[in-house]
């Protein structure tokens, strides 16, 4: 004959997980060693130079802004922001990293969909818990395409959506203001940048495509001298107008 429990009989279910712990689950964020030195890149005179002009710049903040006083009359001078932007496969990233190395600090690096949440008002904190850890951690910020972070803010706002992408840009605006690490961006879509943004960023660096003598250099880099084929360099990089770096490598590797 079964046997029927009561309520009092049942066993105990499991404590429900709380909403807020069920919501907001805190990133990890982990941080990388720099991949490339600036004896890497391959770029025109005129972009190393402002990617020097950048490192120098932190390497003399102390000079700056404490001998000689900068930090009294700018202290919201001291977040470094830099912008590297330009055509897809010219070395921003490469160049991210190398400042990076330059530098001395390891890299956080963040793609939007890491910390964007469908909770509201979550994209903010886990942007907060960003910072927070690189300033713990005395390390660099790499936002790539940083431009679906620093899009323009909605004005005419109909949904909660619109309401979560400002509150985030504002958030992030306010960071920015107090922030005294290091910021890199990297973007194809300078254009789309909210001009607020625009103004907080202190170095914005110009990439393009390679010029002709630039290609050749790229297809010597590319092509190893072990390799058994006799490539034309100064051919390639004629024949080939408009290729990127990446392109370039795309097209030995496939070869």
């Amino acid at each position: 004959m079964p046997i029927r429990m009561s309520k009092d009989m049942a066993p105990p279910s499991p404590p429900e997980e709380p909403a807020q712990s069920k919501a907001h689950r805190q990133i990890v964020w982990e941080l990388t060693e720099p991949k490339y030195a600036l004896s890497d890149l391959i770029l025109d005179q005129c972009i190393k130079s402002q990617i020097l002009d950048v490192i120098s710049y932190f390497q003399n903040r102390t000079l700056l802004f404490e001998t000689w006083g900068l930090g009294q009359r700018f202290p919201q001078q001291l977040c470094l922001a830099i912008n590297l932007y330009g055509p897809p496969g010219t070395g921003k990233t490469m160049a991210a990293h190398a400042i990076a190395k330059s530098i001395g600090m390891p890299l956080i690096v963040v793609n939007y969909a890491e910390i964007e949440s469908k909770y509201v008002g979550e994209t903010s904190k886990n942007l907060s818990s960003l910072f927070r850890t690189a300033q713990e951690r005395k390390a660099v910020i790499f936002f790539d395409e940083a431009d679906a972070l620093l899009s323009k803010r909605v004005t005419n706002m109909t949904s909660a959506t619109d309401v979560s992408v400002n509150q985030t840009r504002s958030v992030l605006l306010n960071i920015l203001n107090d922030y005294q690490g290091i910021i890199l961006f990297a973007t194809n879509f300078i254009q789309n940048f909210d001009a607020a943004f625009l103004r907080r960023i202190k170095f914005h660096i110009a990439f393009h495509l390679p010029d002709q003598a630039l290609r050749e250099k790229l297809w010597r880099m590319y092509i190893p001298d072990k390799m058994p084929c006799q490539a034309d360099f100064t051919y390639l990089a004629a024949a080939y107008d408009g290729v990127s770096g990446s392109d370039i490598a795309s097209a030995v590797f496939s070869a």
